[in-house]
């Protein structure tokens, strides 16, 4: 999985800020025409086989069509996922939303704890036994950099800016 990074600022209020979203190549208005596309073709050639009398074809596209429309709803479902994590004074706050639904966690700048795998493959905020999951939307690699920037962050050192992260 590929992922790219985009920068830019907030709110100058904001103390430290890191968004991390999906990676949406098509807009919502591209996956409705792609799909559209897809289908035409799609079912116009199973209806030509039909028409020469290769009927079962018609069932095979109808699911195949079927499939098709549930990976791009599921898609477009998730278009809007994010996860940002803010440091401003003495409070570490965890907003994530997944389809359409957004959470919030905060924590004690002080008390909060980075925990990381090794390769990078997870990536956690801890503490007083609550265990948040972030950096989902991101690679190994940008979840080691974002371990080390927050726990950065967290003792008190580091950028006072906020970056968007996509992947």
């Amino acid at each position: 999985m590929t992922a790219s990074m985009e920068c830019s600022e907030l709110a100058p209020a904001a103390g430290f800020s890191r968004v991390a979203r999906r990676n949406n190549s098509l807009s919502s208005t591209g996956r409705v025409l792609a799909f559209g596309f897809i289908f035409v073709v799609s079912v116009g050639i199973a209806c030509a086989f039909a028409a020469l009398g290769a009927w079962l074809i018609l069932p095979f596209a109808g699911l195949e069509m079927l499939v098709l429309y549930w990976a791009f709803h599921h898609i477009e479902s998730h278009a809007t996922d994010y996860e940002r994590i803010a440091i401003d004074g003495d409070r570490v706050r965890v907003e994530i939303r997944e389809v359409g639904q957004a959470r919030g966690h905060e924590f004690n700048r002080f008390w909060a704890q980075v925990v990381v795998s090794r390769d990078g493959a997870q990536l956690a905020l801890r503490s007083h036994g609550c265990e948040v999951k972030i950096g989902r939307h991101l690679n190994d690699g940008q979840r080691l950099a974002l371990a080390r920037e927050i726990e950065r962050q967290l003792r008190g050192g580091g950028l006072k800016t906020a970056q968007h992260t996509r992947t």
